[in-house]
């Protein structure tokens, strides 16, 4: 998850005995971190076995996971009778840590081109190992910020507007992202070449 549940709750002033609310905080962080990905057009978590298909005559792969570790293997499959065929001892670099590039396309354009490495973010709570990096704070505080927003708000849910004593008349706006929250994801929005 894009952040812990102990540490939402500590921003909640919600005490860690107090497990009422924890299946909506903990759905709540789970939307996020979806609704994080679908905002940034890539995977924030870290996986070690990552795999993104491309065309096959690209040699400029826009990973959907980064930064970037390392490349563990390229396969191309020319039709669905030959599967996929593992492409031994393929020359490429990482570059900017999100594109695999390759000094030359490894199949013609009506083949597909899959790429297996490993990338993303270590998200909180997890070990962070060599040549990983943790899910920058900045995230993480946005994702909380959002959490709590939705939490305060779970209420208001499909509501437009209320009205009080004298006739005022409150009006709500969508429960979407938070400006400064939208603001953050735009830093690390992942680009189609």
């Amino acid at each position: 998850m894009i952040t812990q549940l102990s540490t939402l709750k500590t921003r909640l002033a919600i005490l860690p005995a107090t497990t009422d609310d924890d299946v909506i905080l903990t759905n709540t962080l789970l939307a996020l971190t979806g609704r994080f990905d679908r905002e940034t057009n890539r995977s924030l978590a870290y996986s070690a076995t990552a795999t993104d298909e491309f065309e096959g005559d690209q040699n400029e792969l826009v990973c959907s996971r980064y930064p970037i570790v390392a490349v563990s293997a390229f396969h191309v499959k020319e039709y669905e009778s030959s599967g996929w065929v593992e492409q031994e001892d393929v020359e490429h670099q990482i570059r900017r840590g999100c594109i695999v590039w390759l000094p030359a396309p490894l199949a013609s354009e009506f083949a597909r081109l899959r790429v297996t490495y490993s990338g993303g973010y270590v998200m909180p709570g997890d070990t962070v190992g060599d040549g990983q990096t943790a899910l920058p704070d900045e995230i993480e505080q946005a994702a909380i910020e959002q959490a709590v927003h939705w939490y305060q708000n779970r209420h208001r849910l499909g509501q437009t507007s209320t009205s009080g004593e004298g006739g005022s008349i409150s009006q709500f706006s969508g429960l979407d992202l938070l400006p400064n929250v939208a603001a953050v994801l735009k830093k690390y929005q992942r680009y189609n070449l």
